[in-house]
């Protein structure tokens, strides 16, 4: 949900790059901040951390050649004797990995819920305890939220409203539009403020207007009426609203650019405008009184995104009524808090949610969804403790050799590529030049000092971390970047590339086996984390990130005939992708997935120079009758290891960047000639592209 955003805004947000940073003063050093963490005594225990199996031959499926179907073959014994469980939508590699990290922070938490600690682990031990006291949440009901429901209650007018909307923002508790910093497009050295739309329940536009999501119309309309009469709102007058919050939703999706559009044109994000200007353009909502609200002096510049949706916005405060408008601000007010209420509230939002829209069957557990919270909220604070307990040192210095090596590699494709002209090759090696990789956790942590919590009331905690985290991320607009922030938790099992930073992050928690192992072959660990880091750094050069040059500012950096070769070669993979059905009746967006399929086309390639290059002369190993080839693509497939419920595949086909796990588990190494040597595929076999279909990019 995005409305309102009961979760730390981030800077780097623009870019879909959850990124949080550090305080200006006051930082201790990652050994320091480690070191305080000593006086909870406390030690991990192994035998309670489920085992993530890795790559063994014996799971080959013989009855389903690599040539035919990589994914199957690797990954399809795995997927018929691992159904997905009840409380999840997904199931596969990353996320049996992803349960291994809760395991770790499940211990991690109830033993700073068991102290009267300070720091970190008062935050963790306060948000744990009161996420933990079912009782107390069921007898407090909806009276947290009490005070807030009863001043949109006394909303009578567009103005009234409009300040309602100013000072929610101030709480960190936005409607309708996101604010927040990110750098600025033109000079990456610098914060600028954002705004950008939203406002929107249902994952995309489209889910307001395709004939194919009326069941999801109608369920979120159920839900709606619902929540509204759980709230207080008499069932008659609850499903009266319903409609009229569909409506006036489906005013905003109409303005509202769609996912394919966000992700594929990342100028959309960049307009920028004096705060005059703005309020010209915003009469109902002038913006000179907006940054006051939030203690901000007024910008000579901000960037007042998707300016179509800002004047509608801007309409309907004037011709909505106010009891739409209250309608609106009730419902999501409420839904959004729903998970930190009673029981009762957390279960309507999981039956809509979780159930309705992505076929998940069973909540998850409360001390998964307190983790989470956790995580929302100080995910940084958790990885403190998380780094010391289970993240081995030597990881960290091998990854940054696998690093090392693929920058090399990557460098030498670059000097190499026969379809880019010289002076647009100078552009990419200076943009290689200054790629930045982190590893593990940061260098130096935030400092959570301002953060008061207690023991008294979960939706309590949950806010005033919201609103920290909010004016926390509002003192760096105007302010230099600083690059030494991190955008994932340590704890994180994920990875990603900042393209106005110019770098590849890689939290501490991918970096574990069986995804990486210091102690495995080459071939298994370039096969998947060789893979991973070469997906991000190929992100500085898909068909976003390119349009980044070397310093992370936003230019073109490409000459006319250079950028007419990559679009082409680019098309390809669009229509390689178009023709993958991951539903009866439902293809693939290869239009919205194009970012990350270069990456992975460009990745895997990578990882797999790499891998020659870290062997050498060194004879093949030929491990369990599999040649170094043969496991490194085996490996790959099992990165993608993976299966959804059909209700979340059609939110993630309708609305996600990424296409489905299986479709890159096959369609990279099919555009490979390396991989057909490897298993000795023939011309006609399906893994196998050649002539015109091969793709061929970086």
């Amino acid at each position: 949900m995005s409305v309102p955003s009961i979760k730390p805004l981030a800077a780097g947000w623009i870019l879909g790059v959850l990124a949080l940073t550090a305080c200006d003063a006051g930082k201790p050093t990652a050994s320091q901040a480690q070191a305080s963490t000593g006086a909870m005594a406390f030690r991990l225990d192994e035998s309670k951390l489920p085992q993530v199996a890795g790559f063994k031959a014996s799971d080959l499926d013989a009855n389903t050649g690599a040539c035919s179907d990589l994914d199957a073959y690797v990954n399809g014994k795995w997927k018929a004797a691992n159904p997905i469980p009840s409380d999840r939508t997904d199931w596969g590699l990353y996320e049996m990995m992803s349960e291994r990290s809760l395991a770790v922070q499940h211990q991690l938490a109830a033993h700073a819920g068991s102290m009267e600690g300070s720091g970190v682990e008062k935050i963790i031990g306060d948000l744990w305890v009161t996420g933990m006291d079912a009782a107390k949440r069921d007898a407090q009901g909806i009276q947290p939220l009490q005070s807030r429901l009863d001043t949109i209650a006394a909303l009578d007018d567009g103005e009234s409203i409009a300040e309602f909307l100013r000072q929610s923002h101030a709480k960190g508790e936005g409607f309708v539009f996101s604010f927040g910093p990110s750098p600025d497009f033109r000079d990456s050295n610098v914060n600028i403020a954002y705004v950008v739309q939203d406002g929107l329940g249902l994952p995309d536009r489209s889910y307001y207007f395709d004939a194919d999501k009326k069941d999801a119309r109608d369920a979120y309309q159920a839900h709606i009426a619902k929540v509204l009469e759980m709230s207080g709102t008499p069932a008659a007058d609850a499903a009266a609203q319903a409609k009229d919050v569909m409506a006036f939703e489906t005013r905003l999706a109409k303005v509202s650019k769609s996912s394919e559009e966000l992700s594929r044109d990342t100028a959309l994000y960049y307009n920028p405008v004096s705060v005059a200007d703005a309020d010209k353009l915003a009469p109902h909502f002038p913006w000179s009184r907006f940054f006051a609200s939030q203690g901000l002096e007024a910008p000579k510049m901000f960037s007042l995104a998707m300016p179509a949706f800002q004047r509608e916005f801007d309409r309907m405060l004037a011709d909505v009524p106010a009891p739409t408008w209250k309608s609106y601000l009730r419902f999501h007010t409420v839904d959004s808090a729903a998970p930190f209420l009673s029981d009762a509230f957390a279960r309507q939002y999981f039956e809509f949610h979780d159930k309705a829209l992505n076929g998940q069957k069973k909540m998850k557990e409360p001390w998964k969804r307190v983790l989470g919270t956790i995580d929302g909220q100080a995910g940084e604070a958790m990885g403190q403790l998380y780094v010391k307990a289970a993240f081995p040192a030597d990881s960290k210095a091998k990854v940054l050799e696998m690093v090392q090596n693929m920058r090399e590699v990557l460098k030498a494709r670059l000097e190499k590529l026969e379809w880019m002209g010289d002076a647009t090759r100078q552009k990419a090696l200076a943009k290689w030049a200054t790629f930045t990789p982190k590893i593990g956790y940061p260098d130096t942590w935030r400092d959570w000092s301002g953060l008061r919590t207690n023991r008294d009331s979960y939706i309590g905690n949950v806010l005033a971390a919201n609103e920290f985290n909010y004016k926390w991320n509002l003192g760096k607009i105007g302010k230099p970047v600083d690059r030494s922030e991190w955008g994932m938790s340590p704890q994180t099992v994920n990875a990603y590339y900042n393209p106005q930073l110019n770098e590849v992050v890689f939290p501490a928690a991918i970096l574990q086996p069986p995804l990486f192992d210091p102690k495995a072959d080459d071939a298994l660990n370039y096969g998947n984390t060789g893979a991973t880091i070469g997906h991000e750094l190929m992100h500085g050069y898909d068909d976003q990130g390119s349009r980044f040059g070397p310093g992370g500012n936003f230019e073109n950096w490409w000459t006319d005939a250079d950028a007419k070769g990559f679009t082409a070669r680019s098309e390809k993979l669009v229509r390689q992708f178009d023709a993958y059905e991951a539903l009866p009746g439902m293809k693939v967006n290869g239009r919205l997935t194009l970012g990350e399929n270069i990456a992975d086309l460009g990745g895997i390639e990578v990882a797999y120079d790499a891998m020659k290059k870290a062997a050498g002369n060194t004879p093949d190993p030929m491990v369990e009758g599999m040649s170094r080839d043969q496991r490194f693509f085996a490996s790959y497939a099992l990165s993608w290891r993976s299966t959804m419920t059909p209700e979340s595949l059609k939110v993630l086909v309708a609305s996600n960047p990424h296409a489905p796990a299986n479709f890159r588990a096959i369609a990279p190494p099919a555009n490979m000639p390396e991989f057909a040597a490897a298993f000795q595929c023939k011309e006609g076999d399906a893994m196998v592209r050649s002539g015109d279909k091969r793709v061929v990019i970086w």
